[in-house]
């Protein structure tokens, strides 16, 4: 019985720590770095930060804070819907397209939505540092 108990600790103890360490490489919520590892792991797959050699099915982000939607990476082929927007992708006009694009821009051809409101924010926020 008490090897039973022993072997349970170690393996809860295992466990817990093993837990631990996951959550080391996981920044938490309400950062930068959680931003960068969401782009990353969800936007990245699409998107670019900065110039590539040829276009991604997504627009390189690098500097979308700011400018004109439709714009800014000479290379991807903009829906009309976005370039006709008449959106500037302030942090908060960003914020509102992640929730629900084609609600936002009807006929984009964004597909993803990020429906977390503080996932929304960082990413936000990390877009805004790629200048």
């Amino acid at each position: 019985m008490n090897r039973t108990i022993s072997a349970l600790a170690g393996v809860a103890l295992a466990l817990a720590c093993s837990g631990v360490a996951l959550a080391a490489k996981t920044p938490p919520p309400g950062s930068l770095a959680h931003g960068k590892t969401l782009f990353q792991q969800q936007c990245g797959i699409c998107h670019a930060v900065a110039p590539a050699p040829a276009p991604g099915a997504g627009p390189m982000l690098k500097g979308v804070v700011g400018r004109k939607a439709g714009t800014g990476d000479k290379g991807f082929a903009y829906s009309d819907a976005l370039k006709k927007s008449g959106l500037t992708w302030t942090q908060a006009n960003l914020a509102k397209f992640l929730a629900n694009p084609s609600n936002v821009v009807p006929g984009t051809t964004m597909p993803i939505a990020l429906a977390s409101a503080s996932d929304r924010n960082d990413a936000v926020a990390y877009l805004a540092t790629l200048k």
